[in-house]
């Protein structure tokens, strides 16, 4: 059965996420500084802090980034002496200031050229645990649609994430394919619902886990001839 559907995995299979976080993290810090003095110094372990003692007493949150990230600032406003009203309306500023730092993505070089080829012969599709958003990150035209852990309330590797993905599409799971960087949240995600899989391995690492993937690409630009596997 010839795959109609592709999803794709956003954070460090389309771009490196690590730099993206770094800077939006700095951005973050650097707007409370002038907005909340109160706050003092809101350091990475603070940070920390506050979202396992969250987790903790809200397990769901793990699976919501970007409620979780508010309910932490909220959480260290309210700890600083700021009015539950102020904290939040600061809180949320805060957030979308983050937000905005967090989609200023740097596409992997051969992205934009392989989405573009795609485009003409599958539908795709983006399936991330993270708050990216494809229109802002400058994806939007390529993909019908996309769906996020924010979006569901469940993150991948839960099957829920994968099965929406089918239902928007209305296609078979034999009919699609994922690709992700993730062995777990990605590959055996996927592969619970009985979708393929591609791993993305640019560092060549060696798999580990107890089904492989149907087949493993180091760079996003293999795509169009790996997917020829799958024709019929």
């Amino acid at each position: 059965m010839s795959i109609r559907l592709i999803t794709f995995d956003l954070d460090d299979t389309l771009w490196s996420v690590k730099p993206v976080i770094v800077a939006a993290d700095k951005a973050l810090r650097a707007w409370l500084a002038n907005h909340a003095p109160r706050l003092g110094e809101l350091t990475l372990e603070r940070l920390a802090q506050l979202r396992g003692e969250l987790v903790q007493q809200q397990p769901l949150l793990d699976q919501r980034v970007s409620e979780l990230r508010y309910q932490v600032l909220l959480r260290a406003l309210l700890q600083s002496g700021y009015p539950e009203l102020e904290a939040r309306d600061v809180a949320e500023q805060a957030f979308q200031v983050f937000l905005a730092a967090r989609q200023k993505v740097e596409l992997f070089a051969d992205v934009l050229p392989t989405l573009e080829q795609l485009r003409h012969n599958y539908m795709l599709a983006a399936l991330s645990n993270g708050n990216a958003d494809v229109r802002r990150v400058g994806l939007g035209e390529y993909f019908s649609f996309a769906l996020s852990a924010d979006m569901l309330g469940v993150a991948k590797p839960e099957p829920e994430v994968f099965l929406a993905a089918l239902a928007r599409a209305q296609v078979k799971p034999a009919q699609s394919i994922h690709i992700g960087d993730h062995p777990e949240h990605d590959v055996f995600g996927a592969q619970q619902v009985g979708m393929r899989t591609i791993w993305f391995n640019p560092e060549q690492k060696i798999w580990t886990g107890e089904r492989e993937p149907d087949a493993q690409i180091s760079q996003i630009s293999q795509l169009p001839d790996v997917l020829q596997r799958f024709t019929d």
